[in-house]
């Protein structure tokens, strides 16, 4: 009994050290790049998300989940800027014109994904527009970018691993665009678009931006000189759509409930169906009655019969009935002709029903020996035994 305690207390104290070690070990790296503004692993954007003021002191960040033409479409916004970091944009001809509009009102909008129109991928109008195209280094981990600014250039350039900053511009309109960033091959990675008053900036890899990106001297720095490209307007707007940040209401009342006066129409409609059907149902309820079920004449209606067969005594009446009412089961049943009952027939019904064929010549024996004369109460029953002996073994 006491060795029996021992090793549960030995059993025991194994078990919680086991758990107090899974419980303090230490989580994988989540190396996903959500580039979610509340996700703190190394691909989310949860530090230039919170540490934007310290670029634009004083500037108020507006968070935004609407399309860019539902944002700005009837207003005439001005100083202000549009931030976008997300793994891919989906903008339609729609949104494009009401950015450009946007921007030519002295606004800028800053742009950073890797999936603009990449190989394979559909295109959308700021690609389209633009003449951008894509690219990516498959096999690189490590790569150099550096600004063609000589004063924001740093000496021997800026080193990202992990991926970072494969992505560049392999195509996009040089007539109009001013290349600020180029990767070591000479690619660009950061480029700017003037349009009336204000800049349309586009960057090729949104992980230049993230918490792993700006927890390195290399990479705080290069962010901090990229988004100084942008002028020191009052107001960012940070974009949440583009990333999935936040879900989009789909459901199909969410025009209801985008607007105060129609909510509170939707609200008092759905009350007074409630109460009307609440008061209609109390009014009109009645006692339902009670309704027998239909009684089953069938057994009633072959009792009859049988006791007027039984009183008349017609033997061979009945074994006619049962004779033809058999012969059309077999014509139905196995598609056999019935009107000779030779060997033929004998066969083919044995070979079809799987009956063994002595019992088929019996029972045919029997029918035909039946047909045509006086039927006695024995051969009736013999009939009746036969016929239904077939039923059970063709089944």
């Amino acid at each position: 009994m006491r060795s029996l305690k021992l090793f549960y207390i030995i059993s025991f104290s194994f078990l919680l050290l086991y758990l107090v070690a899974e419980f303090n070990k230490p989580k994988a790296v989540n190396w996903t790049p959500t580039l979610s503004y509340n996700d703190k692993i190394p691909f989310g954007t949860f530090i230039l998300f919170k540490e934007i003021n310290q670029l634009f002191p004083g500037a108020k960040i507006k968070e935004t989940n609407k399309t860019i033409y539902d944002q700005f479409h009837g207003d005439t916004v001005h100083n202000s800027n549009y931030l976008i970091i997300a793994n891919s944009i989906n903008l339609s001809k729609y949104d494009y014109r009401e950015m450009i509009n946007y921007i030519n009102n002295g606004n800028s909008v800053f742009i950073a994904t890797s999936n603009f129109v990449q190989k394979g991928i559909k295109a959308n109008p700021v690609a389209d527009t633009l003449g951008i195209q894509l690219d990516y280094y498959f096999q690189k981990t490590v790569t150099d970018l550096n600004f063609t600014n000589d004063k924001l250039a740093k000496k021997g350039g800026y080193r990202f691993d992990r991926g970072m900053a494969a992505s560049y511009f392999e195509q996009f309109d040089t007539t109009r665009a001013v290349v600020l960033s180029k990767n070591e091959d000479n690619f660009p990675t950061l480029v700017r678009y003037n349009f009336g008053k204000g800049s349309l900036f586009l960057c090729a890899d949104p992980k230049l931006f993230t918490n792993y990106s700006l927890l390195t001297p290399n990479g705080a720095d290069y962010a901090a000189k990229a988004l100084s490209y942008l002028p020191e307007h009052p107001v960012i707007y940070w974009d949440h759509l583009q990333n999935g940040d936040i879900e989009v209401d789909e459901s199909p009342l969410r025009v209801f409930f985008s607007y105060p006066a129609l909510q509170w129409a939707y609200y008092i409609a759905l009350f007074t169906l409630v109460g009307f059907v609440l008061f209609e149902m109390k009014r009109r309820q009645r006692i339902i009655p009670i309704i027998a079920a239909p009684a089953n004449s069938t057994v009633d209606f072959v009792s009859v019969v049988g006791r007027v067969y039984y009183e008349q005594r017609n033997n061979t009446n009945i074994a006619q009935k049962k004779i033809l009412y058999f012969l059309e089961h077999l014509r139905t049943t196995y598609y056999l002709k019935t009107n000779v009952l030779d060997r033929e027939f004998i066969e083919k019904l044995a070979q079809k029903t799987g009956v063994d064929l002595a019992f088929v010549q019996e029972l045919v024996a029997h029918i035909q020996y039946i047909t045509g004369q006086r039927v006695s109460d024995e051969d009736l029953i013999k009939l009746n035994q036969l016929i239904e002996q077939f039923y059970i073994k063709s089944r």
